[in-house]
């Protein structure tokens, strides 16, 4: 339908450095393949979505979903008749920067960090992807197209002022174009992101009995599908009631987005810098489905995000990670050998060492200093 504007793999921007291809796959898929096959995508199974996985074997984490963002991404990809090996590619790297315990590690991290240039977890993946990934002799970082990097750098949007860290540095010497929208299916990732939360970060809730059914009921999106299952099926049980909610709710929303975004390109898209030139994403709900997806969001904000169950666990996990940097600040030679003696500020080397840990590594070395 709209291939002319998905990435050709046969016209990609290349690598940062050269490398001789020892197999017949494309590029993007090259990219993927070096994603999955990465430390820090292996480590994403210990680090915290919403809920501290250690307490539950059915909670999502960093990796599972990493995976569901991926799926989501390449059935929309291919809906759209888009390169559904970069709009995968773009999925599963996409959190790789997220320390451990979620967005209250990455707080704690950029506290430690505001006199250092600060931390946030998509500069993290920037760096990740082209520094601390140490995979070749010639070259750090795992060297995926420009493709992949300037996706996964602009999966929320152009990046016009106040550079983060690496970022900053990076683009000195690969230029990625931070002034244009990404790819669509660039765009495509970032909004099945969305989709992912909206419904999964609703089924932990209900597991972890925060919410539930009832609570989803005040939301009339939700509520609309609730009575149409109960009408269709009825003596299903609640469990299932909840299952078949959020697999409606996600069928919903991918099929609100074909069509808006079909829309969106029929009318003015005949080539890819018309996309990139656009002001912005091409790739969206109709109004009415962002206002539902809106409604869920501040829903979640208030139910769960900020439910003292969730409040008393974040700080705790701030204190661990504030606590980490501060002992090794005073103590570098407890680092790693590995880790000593390179070429780079202290503040940094442990901003990286801490970010990279998993929540229960974190948890055990923590534990270990006090003692």
């Amino acid at each position: 339908m709209f291939k002319h504007l998905a990435a050709n793999p046969n016209f990609s921007r290349g690598r940062l450095h050269i490398e001789t291809d020892i197999d017949n796959r494309n590029p993007f898929e090259r990219d993927r393949a070096r994603v999955i096959h990465s430390n820090s995508f292996r480590k994403l199974k210990y680090k915290t979505q919403v809920f501290i996985e250690s307490e539950s074997d059915y909670y999502r984490t960093r990796l599972t979903h990493s995976l569901e963002v991926a799926q989501i991404s390449r059935s929309l990809c291919r809906l759209l008749h888009l390169n559904e090996d970069l709009g995968e590619t773009v999925a599963l790297a996409h959190d790789l920067g997220h320390p451990p315990f979620g967005h209250s590690g990455e707080d704690a991290l950029n506290e430690s960090m505001v006199n250092y240039g600060g931390f946030n977890h998509n500069d993290q993946t920037l760096r990740v992807l082209t520094s601390l990934e140490k995979r070749h002799p010639y070259f750090d970082g795992l060297n995926l197209t420009w493709e992949s990097l300037e996706g996964i750098v602009k999966h929320n949007g152009v990046v016009k002022n106040n550079l983060p860290y690496h970022l900053n540095k990076y683009v000195l010497k690969h230029d990625l174009k931070l002034s244009l929208q990404p790819t669509l299916e660039s765009q495509i990732a970032s909004i099945s992101d969305d989709i992912a939360y909206n419904n999964h970060d609703v089924e932990d809730a209900v597991r972890a009995n925060l919410i539930n059914l009832d609570h989803l009921s005040d939301i009339n999106f939700f509520k609309d599908i609730i009575i149409e299952l109960q009408y269709q099926y009825k003596n299903i049980s609640d469990k299932q009631l909840l299952y078949q909610v959020l697999r409606n709710s996600m069928s919903k929303m991918i099929n609100d987005i074909y069509k808006t975004t079909s829309i969106n390109l029929s009318n003015k898209y005949y080539t890819i810098n018309d996309v990139q030139n656009n002001e912005n994403f091409t790739v969206s709900y109709s109004n009415e489905m962002q206002n539902n997806c809106n409604k869920i969001k501040k829903f979640l904000t208030s139910h769960v995000y900020n439910h003292e169950n969730l409040l008393d666990k974040r700080n705790y996990s701030k204190k661990v990670v504030n606590k980490l940097f501060s002992y090794f600040m005073k103590n570098n030679k407890k680092l790693p050998l590995d880790w000593i003696n390179q070429e780079i500020e202290i503040e940094r080397l442990i901003c990286d060492y801490i970010s990279g840990m998993t929540d229960r590594y974190a948890l055990n070395l923590y534990k270990e200093i006090n003692e």
